[in-house]
């Protein structure tokens, strides 16, 4: 048997024969010759190999093919690699695993095998590099045969790269988007708004509305987050408005959160009031993110965007005019928006609007009735969904989650009390939440919801009553009026006859 020492010695003369016939071969044979032996050696090589770096372009910014392999292998990695790190990515609420450096894990796609391989390379010289931390350059190789060429740059790839990204939105650490009067600094960069995570817990599952309702707002999400081709298609921004409108506490913040949670957007809460002018107003949606829901809650009384608000400004001017104390404080204080309805309009859906994809733009109101019609007709806010007061399938829900009951014996009278009497789902809510975990409390709690139903309900009648009250008294009043003003004029005619 050959001893260790002699096989290492072997080897050492092999890998050094080899490398002086080498250099034999670069130095002695002629180019031509030297070209075709390679291109020899080539054609007996069966595998491709294509190579995607972790930055480029002229700005030297981090590839988003980088970042999608990266997201696609890091499962493949964690179960199939020796040996792994860890990295942080940008808005990530979790770590990203994936392969180290020099190792290769395998991957196949409709019985086609390929080999993923991470590497880096290291610049000997010492100079300014765009590239973080030191000279370094990571990049991935993909290694394939040669027959699967096509399939692998075409079919392949795209599955892999919309794979990456699906993962990186699922990870995705999601924003809760501001507009500020002044402007915010993130590195060189100015920008319009600042942001907080998003961690609102509002899922379709806990909100207070009718199944059947919730249902046909979820189809019609899903419709327009997969309709990319759809849009494009018929010539029309990607992008769809929903007005949600009905008296307060009905639900309408709690709708927007889970409308975000549900399709996994980001979501900007613009300020009307805070922006000076329609350029601005242009700027701040340039900066809005795709897959994102942007909005505006209490159109209404965010700016007067109603038809009296001409008039409206010429009665202020009037005051002021007579009031010059009042004028001169208001010079003094915040100037007043100058957003118009025109730029509200075409920020909804105007040309600036087709720049990005993927938006859904949410008014709330309380008072629908107030709005101009050019601003809420459908094409601009194309689904009003109206929150109303709580009914017995949004009580069963409340009931489910604070409570934990499906059903009840109370359940029957608090259906025929919520039928009699407008509750919102908010003040229902807040009898059921449970003060303590003994079980004879959730009793105590619809029995608590009973006595507020009922006491809301005789105080509606009240005002019910005292309002017929005051309209009896105001047309007596009136047919009094009526009745002296018609005896003025018999007596005065009677005078001049």
């Amino acid at each position: 048997m050959m001893m260790k020492g002699e096989m290492w010695s072997n080897l050492g003369s092999t890998m050094a024969t080899i490398m002086f016939m080498y250099a034999m071969f670069r130095q002695y044979f002629p180019p031509q010759l030297q070209d075709y032996i390679e291109k020899l050696s080539n054609f007996m090589y069966p595998y491709i190999h294509v190579t995607f770096d972790e930055f480029s372009g002229e700005r030297m910014k981090r590839s988003e093919a980088f970042s999608a392999i990266q997201n696609y292998l890091s499962g493949r990695s964690s179960a199939y690699a020796k040996r792994l790190k860890a990295d942080v990515v940008e808005d990530s609420q979790s770590l990203v695993l994936s392969m180290d450096y020099d190792e290769e894990i395998t991957d196949e796609f409709n019985g086609v095998k390929v080999w993923w391989a991470a590497s880096r390379s290291t610049s000997k010289t010492q100079q300014f590099s765009f590239y973080p931390a030191s000279d370094d350059k990571r990049f991935y190789i993909l290694k394939c045969h040669k027959r699967d060429r096509e399939f692998i740059t075409g079919t392949y790839l795209i599955h892999v790269l919309k794979q990456g990204k699906a993962i990186a939105a699922d990870n995705r650490q999601r924003k809760l988007y501001s507009n500020s009067a002044g402007q915010s600094w993130h590195g060189y960069r100015s920008t319009r708004w600042t942001h907080v995570v998003f961690e609102h817990p509002a899922t379709f599952d806990t909100l207070a509305m009718d199944e059947k309702k919730k249902q046909e707002i979820k189809k019609d999400l899903i419709k327009f987050s997969k309709g990319k081709e759809y849009y494009a298609k018929i010539g029309k921004a990607w992008k769809r408005g929903y007005l949600l409108y009905g008296p307060p506490g009905t639900g309408k913040s709690t709708m927007i959160a889970a409308m975000a949670n549900f399709l996994k957007y980001d979501v900007y809460d613009l300020e009307l009031t805070t922006v000076k002018n329609n350029v601005e107003l242009r700027r701040l949606l340039i900066e809005t993110s795709n897959k994102s829901i942007i909005v505006i809650e209490d159109i209404d009384c965010s700016l007067d965007l109603t038809g009296q608000r001409e008039r409206m400004k010429k009665k202020d001017e009037n005051e002021e005019a007579m009031d010059p104390i009042s004028n001169k404080a208001k010079e003094e204080g915040k100037k007043e928006s100058e957003v118009t309805l025109s730029g509200l309009l075409n920020f909804i859906d105007g040309l600036w609007s087709a720049c990005g994809g993927e938006r859904i733009i949410v008014f709330t109101t309380n008072h629908v009735e107030k709005l101009d019609p050019a601003l809420i007709r459908r094409g601009r806010m194309d689904k009003h969904i109206e929150m109303s007061y709580c009914r017995f399938e949004a009580f069963k829900v409340l009931a489910k989650n604070c409570l934990d009951i499906d059903s009840h014996p109370l359940f029957r009278e608090i259906s025929r009390l919520l039928e009699e009497t407008d509750m919102t789902p908010a003040d229902v809510a807040e009898n059921l939440m449970l003060k303590s975990d003994y079980d004879d409390e959730k009793e105590t709690c619809l029995k608590s919801l009973i006595e507020a139903l009922k006491a809301a309900k005789e105080e509606a009648r009240e005002k019910a009553e005292e309002k017929e009250e005051k309209e009896k008294e105001q047309s007596v009043k009136g047919d009094l009026k009526q009745d002296t003003i018609s005896a003025k004029d018999v007596k005065e005619n009677g005078a001049i006859h």
